[in-house]
């Protein structure tokens, strides 16, 4: 399989490639230049565990430079943490499925591709003898998820940048409180989009890039999207077993696009998904581009959500990539003038295609907690990440939804507290974790000021 970029520039890469790469060299981000087709494969799939699946999947994306043998070592390894059976198992909530993404060892949905990617980057490292300076940007749960994939790894350092005091306090201390000599945190003075900017001019800046070697663990890296895939199967093949349907749909809460953007993939490879629900808190910029083609950026609200507030979707670029006819010259021009205007406005008749895919709806903090308090009257805990995919799936109108559980509520005791009365329970690794010991550097929102900080670490 070979990588192209969205923007056009550029020759086409290897996975091993584009994945060292992470953003591509032009500003866009990497593609396959064709989804494999797994539609007449479906009932084969089905019978498969959770780490077969995954084999199955990433085969065609990885070849010929791996192997079967090494990709089943390199997906046993990544899931030996999690506490469940099945990886992610899918449960019935009211009139909708909740799909569990957090049995991980940073209790997110991140960790399922994020614990893989950390086995890959040590795999290249081997072969290569080279060395890694990771860089990325966190809303939340990315940061975490990615220093528990790497943690004293040899050969690489991982910087993480998240916006200071705009997570939840468990979603600081899982970052600050591992200490291990490769990991560095930084509290960036601003919100998640200007961490991801930051990140963004450091990979610009290719000569930066290439003397420290930097890579990517933010969703812009392919093999993020690739390993997200994985559970739209999964979850599929265990709801149709379960209803007894065809076709399913699914609600997704999502900030930078890249959740969503797997299922698009999933549909693209052959799984039959009726609709894809977009689901965004009250930092809307995706719901106004699919309700009314308006993807302008506004000033970032704080929510109860904090993992969604997020004004700018890196991942978006991909599907505007697919919208355009697999056009990279109107994929530059769309991203040059949301550079340069802060917004893109789509015509009617795109407006339409996307429309055809991808159904968006809003959800605020008063749905969110209404929606978070029935369901755990009835024994189920949500989130409030989760809770807006809930509400935009009631809001949808569609039966026996699949509403992907992006987090545990006890990542967000504050806002689970608020909406049912009581504490969520805490999971083992979440024990004492305030009286852990904790590192963190403080940056302001400066380019320079980074790049000196990486120098002085490297």
């Amino acid at each position: 399989m070979k990588y192209i970029s969205t923007r056009g520039g550029g020759e086409s890469l290897s996975f091993s490639e584009v994945v060292l790469e992470g953003l591509a060299r032009d500003g866009g981000l990497y593609l396959p230049e064709s989804a494999p087709d797994l539609s007449g494969r479906l009932e084969e799939l089905s019978q498969l565990r959770y780490q077969d699946l995954a084999l199955e999947i990433f085969m065609p994306y990885m070849a010929p430079e791996f192997g079967a043998a090494e990709i089943a070592q390199l997906i046993e390894a990544s899931y030996a943490r999690f506490d469940h059976p099945s990886i992610t198992p899918l449960k019935k909530a009211g009139d909708h499925w909740v799909l569990e993404l957090f049995h991980g060892p940073t209790l997110a949905f991140k960790d399922l591709a994020l614990q893989f990617l950390g086995n890959l980057f040590e795999a290249l490292l081997k072969k290569s003898g080279g060395k890694l300076n990771i860089v990325g940007a966190t809303s939340g749960d990315t940061g975490s998820a990615a220093i528990h994939g790497v943690r004293g790894k040899s050969g690489i350092n991982i910087f993480i940048l998240h916006p200071k005091g705009k997570v939840s306090p468990i979603q600081a201390l899982q970052m600050t409180s591992v200490t291990d000599p490769n990991v560095f945190n930084i509290a960036l003075e601003g919100t998640f989009d200007d961490c991801q900017n930051r990140v963004k001019d450091l990979f610009g800046d290719l000569a930066f890039k290439d003397q420290y070697q930097l890579a990517a663990v933010n969703s812009i890296n392919w093999a993020r999207v690739m390993a997200q895939i994985v559970y739209y199967f999964f979850a599929y093949f265990r709801w149709r077993e379960k209803t007894g349907l065809p076709k399913v749909v699914f609600s997704v809460p999502t900030g930078n696009f890249g959740d969503i953007y797997a299922g698009f993939m999933a549909k693209a490879m052959g799984l039959p998904i009726q609709k894809l629900i977009l689901a965004t808190n009250e930092n809307d910029i995706l719901t106004r581009a699919f309700q009314a083609g308006d993807y302008s950026t506004k000033a970032v609200k704080p929510t109860i959500s904090p993992s969604m507030d997020i004004q700018r979707a890196s991942n978006f670029e991909r599907f505007l990539y697919d919208l355009s006819g697999k056009n990279p010259s109107q994929v530059s021009a769309w991203m040059d003038q949301l550079k340069k205007l802060g917004a893109i406005h789509l015509s009617p008749e795109l407006l339409t295609l996307a429309n055809q895919e991808i159904e968006a709806h809003r959800a605020d903090q008063v749905e969110c907690l209404e929606v978070m308090g029935r369901y755990f009257k009835s024994g189920i805990a949500l989130d409030p990440h989760t809770a807006v995919g809930m509400v935009a799936a009631e809001k949808s109108g569609y039966n026996e939804v699949i509403c992907l559980a992006t987090a545990h509520p006890a990542k967000f005791a504050e806002a689970y507290k608020l909406a049912t009365g009581e504490e969520p329970k805490r999971p083992k690794s979440l024990e004492g974790i305030e009286e852990r010991e904790t590192r963190c550097l403080e940056v302001a929102n400066d380019e320079k000021a980074i790049r000196n900080l990486i120098e002085e670490r490297v």
